[in-house]
C-alpha cells in the first residue's frame, strides 16, 4: 500500500513538474527579447528551473524504474533529502524575497505557483511520508552544499561575462561585488541550516514500520 501510494504521488508530481517546466520554457521563448541560444542559456540559468527539473526527474524515475540503477540513486534517503532542501529553498526565496518584485498574470501566474509553491509542497510531503529520514547523518549537510555552491558560482561568473543575473540579490551590476557575494553566502547559510534541520527531524521522528519505510531507501 505504501509503495503504491508513493508511485501515485510520484506520478502526480512528475506530471505537474514537467508541465510547469515546459510551460515556463514556452513562456520564455514567446516573450524573449534576446536570441534563441541566449534564451535557452538563460532558461537553464535559473536555480528554480534546474531544481524543478531534478524534482521532475526524481518523481519520474521513482514511478517508472525505482528498482533500476538510476532508480536506486534517486530513491536514496540522502538524494531525496538533498532535493527536498533545494526545492524548499526555491519556495522560500521566491515567496520571501521575489514574489513582491513582479505581478505575473494568466499562464505565467499558474506556472509560478506550480514551480514555487505546489511542487515544493508536494515534494516535501513525499519526503515526510516515504523517505527513511532516520538514516540521515550530520555529515550529509556538507555534501549537500556542493550543488548550490556550484550554482552560485556559475550565476555570478555568467553574470560578470554577460551582465545577466537570474536573481536580483546576486546582481553585481546593481549591488556591487560585496553585497552580491554576501547575499549569495547568506542563501548558502540558509541551505546549510535547513539541511541540519531536516537531519534533526529525521533523528526525532519515530521510526515508521518496515513496510512504510522500504518504499525508498
Amino acid at each position: 500500500m505504501q509503495k503504491k501510494s508513493a508511485r501515485i504521488i510520484a506520478l502526480v508530481g512528475a506530471l505537474i513538474a514537467w508541465f510547469a517546466i515546459i510551460a515556463q520554457f514556452y513562456l520564455m521563448i514567446t516573450n524573449s527579447v534576446v536570441s534563441f541560444p541566449e534564451t535557452i542559456l538563460r532558461f537553464f540559468s535559473f536555480f528554480t528551473i534546474d531544481t524543478n527539473i531534478v524534482v521532475a526527474l526524481c518523481f519520474t524515475v521513482i514511478f517508472f524504474s525505482g528498482n533500476s540503477g538510476i532508480g536506486r540513486l534517486f530513491t536514496k534517503a540522502t538524494t531525496i533529502t538533498a532535493i527536498t532542501i533545494y526545492i524548499t529553498i526555491v519556495g522560500i526565496v521566491y515567496n520571501v524575497i521575489l514574489r513582491s518584485t513582479w505581478q505575473p498574470e494568466g499562464l505565467q501566474k499558474i506556472v509560478d505557483e506550480l514551480l514555487h509553491v505546489i511542487i515544493p509542497a508536494l515534494f516535501i510531503l513525499f519526503w515526510l511520508l516515504f523517505v527513511p529520514i532516520e538514516q540521515l547523518k550530520w555529515k550529509n549537510a556538507f555534501s549537500w552544499l556542493i550543488y548550490p555552491i556550484l550554482y552560485m558560482s556559475y550565476a555570478i561568473i555568467h553574470g560578470v561575462i554577460t551582465k545577466f543575473y537570474p536573481y536580483p540579490f546576486v546582481d553585481i551590476n546593481v549591488l556591487g561585488y560585496s553585497k552580491a557575494l554576501l547575499n549569495a553566502g547568506g542563501v548558502l547559510l540558509v541551505i546549510f541550516f535547513l539541511s541540519l534541520a531536516l537531519i534533526a527531524t529525521g533523528k526525532l521522528i519515530k521510526k515508521f514500520d518496515n513496510d512504510g519505510k522500504k518504499v525508498v531507501s
